[in-house]
């Protein structure tokens, strides 16, 4: 073990993508190779949650489950009926109606706390704030470590309050959503190693660092600032065993992005994606408002990608999407707990 949250051989964690690039068998290839899975709860149904817990439980790895905490924000309704006018023209290349009618729901939160009660995962972690209290300690009262992702020492204060056993400090420069507990704040710059530091000044806590991570260089800085164990995500996006679209690998190992930003044009939380034209066209417009934006543009941006339409498509990536490989998961945890002098 590498410490007392994760029971893997390598302080390393494959971070749940939702939407598909986390598999299972990304998940069991990570476990083979010394690493510990997350598998990603978010946006699935509890049977699908249900049956891939299951047979990742079958090939007898341990293994983590990530959930979304339900967003109580309330949605300015005015403005996501603009923002819903305002895409509709995208919408229409494709033959597609958005609703004005923003729809909200809590990810299935009751149903899949009860699964991880009855059949529970060695962690759960949670990711957009905190559930009750009382839901933290059900899921440790069902023999579960449960960790809270937070991106600033103030979410670290109030995840430790909670009564969490750790926490997955999320830099700026993670791909996909960040897990700010406020979606509507200012997200500045700051390297993972940094924020590391400022978490571990405010909590006792173990911490898993993620966000940037571009090799085994990255590792140990986050290592030595102060956690046991770090997370990747993006590196594992072009991993043969990866659910990633055709259209994303393409982005990814191609030439024609050059650069990442954080934007809320996708989902109405702000996420890190390649940036690219839709991002530019909407995200100064797009309401603070998940998941209802989420749902406004998932059938698009669904639609856009079977058209490997990358304009349109969330290109989820962190800052060290460059150093994406393709290869077989086992052979990029290798590479990422090598000592960066002998990794290639």
């Amino acid at each position: 073990m590498t410490g007392p949250l994760l029971p893997s051989r390598l302080p390393i964690a494959a971070a749940p993508m939702a939407g598909g690039p986390t598999t299972t068998a990304l998940a069991a290839a990570v476990a083979e190779a010394g690493g510990f899975p997350f598998l990603a709860g978010g946006y699935k149904t509890p049977p699908a949650l249900a049956a891939e817990i299951g047979e990742l439980r079958a090939a007898g790895h341990p293994f983590g489950v990530n959930l979304f905490v339900p967003s109580a924000d309330p949605i300015d309704e005015a403005a996501f009926r603009a923002y819903a006018r305002q895409l509709q023209p995208e919408a229409d290349r494709y033959g597609l109606t958005l609703s004005e009618h923003p729809v909200a729901d809590d990810d299935a939160w009751q149903e899949k706390l009860d699964l991880l009660t009855q059949d529970p995962a060695d962690v759960v972690s949670l990711t957009f704030g905190l559930p009750a209290p009382s839901d933290i300690a059900a899921l440790q009262g069902a023999g579960t470590t449960v960790l809270a992702s937070v991106t600033t020492p103030a979410e670290a204060r109030q995840a430790q309050a909670a009564g969490v056993d750790g926490l997955v400090v999320q830099g700026p420069q993670a791909g996909g959503h960040s897990a700010t507990f406020d979606a509507d704040r200012r997200i500045d710059e700051m390297p993972t190693a940094e924020l590391v530091k400022a978490v571990r000044a405010v909590t006792s806590l173990p911490l898993i660092a993620a966000g940037g991570v571009d090799g085994p260089a990255a590792v140990q800085t986050l290592l030595a600032a102060g956690a046991e164990a770090v997370a990747v995500g993006t590196l594992l996006l072009l991993a043969d065993e990866a659910g990633t679209s055709p259209t994303h690998r393409a982005a990814l190992s191609g030439g024609t992005f050059s650069e990442t930003i954080l934007t809320r044009a996708f989902t109405g939380r702000p996420a890190r994606a390649l940036r690219n034209s839709f991002a530019d066209r909407h995200g100064q417009h797009a309401p603070t408002a998940y998941p209802a934006v989420h749902h406004l543009t998932r059938e698009l941006r669904q639609t856009a990608s079977k058209a490997g339409d990358a304009g349109t498509l969330h290109l989820w990536a962190g800052t060290g999407w460059r150093s994406a490989r393709e290869a077989p998961a086992a052979e990029i945890i290798g590479w990422l707990a090598a000592p960066p002098h002998t990794a290639r």
